[in-house]
C-alpha cells in the first residue's frame, strides 16, 4: 500500500512508519516545515494546505496529530489548543480523503472519550461521557464526518501506552527507578493500557483488514486499576512501591487534569480487535512492563 502519515514524529508515528516499511508499503510522511527527505510532503493544517500529489494513489490516510493532553495544566489557552490540534488536522484530511478518492482514513482518538466510568466494562459500545476529555474526544471523531460516506473511516481510541521510551511507561520510569514510585489517589481507577508493539500492529491491522471500520479500542484486553499497575511496573524494576499522592495534592498541582486524566479511569477492553481476530504480543501488563523495562 501507499499510506501517506500525518503525526509521524510522534512516539507511536516513528514506529508505525519503521513497520510499514518494514512490511513493504510505502510511506509519505506529512511534516509542517520545509520537506528534508524523499519521502516527505509539506502540508499546512490551519491554512487547509497540502502539497500538491501527494494523496494522488495513496490507499490509505493514518492522522495521529495532536498535542500532548499531559504535557501542560489545562488552562483556557492550553485546552483550545489540545481541541485545535486535533480537529484542524483531522478536518483538513477527510477533505483531502474525499476529493482524492482516497480508500480509507485511519484517526487517531483516545479512550478518554467514554469520561470516567469506574469498573463498567467499556467496549466500542459505550456511550461517549462527560467532561473535558470526552468532549474534546466527541468533537475529534466528528471531524471525520466528511469522510465517512466516501471512505472506510477507522477511529483509535488509543489508551496508555507501554514503550522503552516516551509514553507512559517512560514518564514514569525515573520515579521507580529513584523509589519514588507509588499509588495515585485510592489506586481503584482503571488504567487502559497498550504496549507500543501492539499499538503499532494494530493500526496495520485495521489498514489490512477492510472490515474494520468505525470506533476501535487500541488497548489491551487485560485493564488494570492504578494500584496494580504500580505493583507491576515496582515488580518489573525492583523497587518497593510504597507511596501514596493524594488526590488533593494531585488535584493542586494539576488541576482539572488530575481529576479527568489521572484521577479517572476507564476499564475498556478492545472487543473490535478481539472479534476481528487480532493477537496481541503483550495481552497482560507484567509482560508489557518487563519487555519495556529491558527483562
Amino acid at each position: 500500500m501507499r499510506v501517506v502519515v500525518a503525526g509521524s514524529s510522534g512516539l507511536i508515528g516513528t514506529s508505525l512508519v519503521a513497520a510499514l516499511r518494514g512490511a513493504g508499503h510505502e510511506v509519505v510522511r506529512l511534516v509542517r516545515r520545509r520537506p528534508a527527505a524523499p519521502d516527505e510532503r509539506g502540508w499546512d493544517p490551519p491554512a487547509a494546505r497540502i502539497d500538491a500529489g501527494c494523496l494522488d494513489g495513496a490507499d490509505a490516510v493514518v492522522n495521529l496529530c495532536g498535542a500532548g493532553v499531559a504535557d501542560k495544566r489545562w488552562t483556557d489557552a492550553r485546552k483550545q489548543v489540545l481541541l485545535d490540534s486535533r480537529t484542524v488536522p483531522t478536518e483538513v484530511l477527510a477533505a483531502a480523503v474525499v476529493e482524492h478518492g482516497v480508500p480509507v482514513l485511519v484517526n487517531a482518538s483516545a479512550i478518554g472519550y467514554y469520561g470516567d466510568t469506574g469498573d463498567e466494562l467499556v467496549t466500542e459500545d459505550t456511550p461517549s461521557g462527560t467532561g473535558f476529555l470526552a468532549d474534546l474526544c466527541r468533537q475529534w471523531e466528528a471531524a471525520t464526518a466528511p469522510a465517512e460516506a466516501a471512505a472506510r473511516v477507522v477511529k483509535l481510541r488509543t489508551g496508555l501506552v507501554i514503550s522503552p521510551s516516551g509514553g507512559l511507561f517512560g514518564a514514569i520510569r525515573p520515579l521507580f527507578t529513584f523509589f519514588l514510585g507509588g499509588r495515585l489517589g485510592d489506586g481503584r481507577q482503571y488504567m487502559p493500557w497498550i504496549s507500543l508493539d501492539d499499538a503499532v500492529s494494530a493500526i496495520r491491522f485495521v489498514l489490512e483488514h477492510d472490515d474494520v471500520r468505525g470506533p476501535v479500542n487500541l488497548t489491551a484486553p487485560g485493564p488494570v486499576t492504578n494500584a496494580e499497575f504500580t505493583r507491576t511496573v515496582g515488580h518489573a524494576l525492583h523497587r518497593p512501591t510504597p507511596w501514596v499522592v493524594p488526590g488533593f495534592v494531585l488535584r493542586a498541582v494539576l488541576g482539572q487534569l488530575a481529576e479527568e486524566g489521572v484521577l479517572a479511569g476507564q476499564r475498556a477492553v478492545p472487543r473490535v480487535l478481539d472479534r476481528q481476530g487480532f493477537t496481541f504480543l503483550h495481552p497482560a501488563l507484567g509482560a508489557a512492563v518487563a519487555a519495556a523495562a529491558g527483562r
